[in-house]
């Protein structure tokens, strides 16, 4: 059992906990994922870690309630225990190297982003991070991107209640254009990655992506996360999840993250039947 040691809500429908995982925290570095199982018999999911502490022994991760899995963590608190948590899982990012760097987190990506761009700031890196969401209210870890010593942060929300009014490819264009970043990195939803790897292909920007196919056993085994980068079949969870941005099918991509979304919402709304839901 993994006891939860920190939990708080961050909008409507996003959530981070944290929880006491010793031999995990030694070892985890960014872009790493793991995958947990909120009880026996229930249904094993990958999150990426948010933020961990090697010397307390602790890790955290961020989620969006979309489904049973994510609503049942969604009411767990301090106290609560899940019943398995493995990792790290993944290829770490690379961060040596990296020159100027945009990096873009959208929505819940951005709990993804923190701790690549805090891993290339300790590399050396120039970092600048674009932030984006449909509206302020779904702004994630602003302040916590604030903390690190970046060159820029820009905020991009739909409707323009924060920051910039639009979407994170148009700062993003306009730092390729300008020659002003040597390569990017997106994260968030798949149809966001598809457009930051389009605009930076325009301009010859490398740009790497954090793909989040669906998953298993996240070792190799099953197969269920295979993606195709370049025309060539690869698992999500041992040879990424992050993949040359340019090379990557998101349409096959897409298509296979939707397989199971009736049965997603049908499990989902039998367990809101039985239980208070949040606000």
């Amino acid at each position: 059992m993994f006891p939860i040691v920190h939990a708080r809500q961050l909008s409507d429908a996003v959530f981070e906990l944290g929880v006491q995982a010793p031999a995990i925290a030694r070892k985890v570095h960014a872009g790493q994922f793991l995958i947990l199982r909120v009880a026996e018999g229930g249904e094993r999911i990958p999150l990426t870690f948010s933020d961990w502490s090697a010397e307390q022994g602790w890790i955290r991760f961020i989620f969006m309630r979309v489904g049973k899995t994510t609503h049942q963590l969604s009411h767990l608190g301090v106290g609560d225990s899940l019943a398995d948590v493995v990792g790290p899982l993944g290829v770490p990012t690379h961060t040596q190297g990296a020159g100027r760097v945009a990096v873009v987190g959208g929505g819940v990506g951005a709990a993804v982003a923190y701790p690549v761009a805090r891993a290339l700031c300790d590399a050396g890196a120039e970092v600048t991070v674009i932030l984006g969401a449909r509206n302020a209210e779904l702004l994630i870890l602003e302040d916590a991107f604030r903390a690190l010593p970046l060159k820029g942060l820009v905020i991009c929300t739909d409707d323009g209640s924060a920051g910039e009014k639009g979407l994170v490819t148009a700062p993003l264009r306009r730092m390729c254009e300008a020659r002003e970043i040597d390569r990017s990195m997106a994260i968030g939803p798949a149809i966001m990655m598809k457009f930051c790897a389009a605009t930076t292909r325009e301009s010859g920007v490398p740009c790497t992506v954090s793909l989040n196919p669906i998953m298993v056993d996240g070792t190799g085994m099953c197969g269920a996360c295979r993606v195709s980068i370049g025309g060539e079949t690869k698992f999500g969870c041992v040879d990424g999840p992050d993949f040359d941005g340019h090379l990557v099918d998101f349409e096959e991509l897409m298509s296979r993250q939707r397989v199971y979304n009736d049965l997603e919402r049908e499990a989902d709304a039998d367990f809101s039947r039985g239980c208070v839901c949040h606000p």
